[in-house]
């Protein structure tokens, strides 16, 4: 059976979380480095503009509080499946940030459910 993306179980979707991965990493700092070369290392001014405005800070908090609940369940999910370096998500979102970070943990996710007996989960189970 296939999904709309690719194969619905295994690791067809791998390649795809690691493309959006590799965007997510790249794409980001496309914007942020001309901004940096400008202003300077001013990590003062950077965090003052996330809050600058209104919309500027309710993208801002919706950024944090969603990457906060992904690495919470990130947490539970790697440990529950015994992936190794648990830390990872952690370490993409202060180097590259939650896009970069989500689809980089699905990746891992995926091979990890791959290698379990019966190669999937139970969403996929059904």
């Amino acid at each position: 059976m296939t999904g709309v993306i690719g194969p619905a179980r295994g690791q067809g979707l791998v390649p795809v979380y690691l493309g959006i991965a590799l965007a997510g990493a790249i794409i980001p700092y496309l914007i942020i480095l001309p901004w940096f070369a400008a202003h300077g290392p001013s990590w003062t001014a950077f965090f003052s503009l996330l809050f600058a405005t209104r919309p500027a800070a309710m993208f801002s908090v919706d950024v944090l509080i969603s990457a906060t609940v992904f690495l919470l369940w990130a947490d539970i999910e790697a440990r529950r499946l015994g992936m190794r370096a648990p830390w990872q998500p952690l370490a993409a979102i202060l180097l590259a940030g939650h896009c970069c970070a989500l689809p980089l943990f699905l990746a891992r996710r995926e091979r990890a459910l791959a290698q379990m007996p019966g190669g999937t989960d139970e969403a996929n189970a059904a």
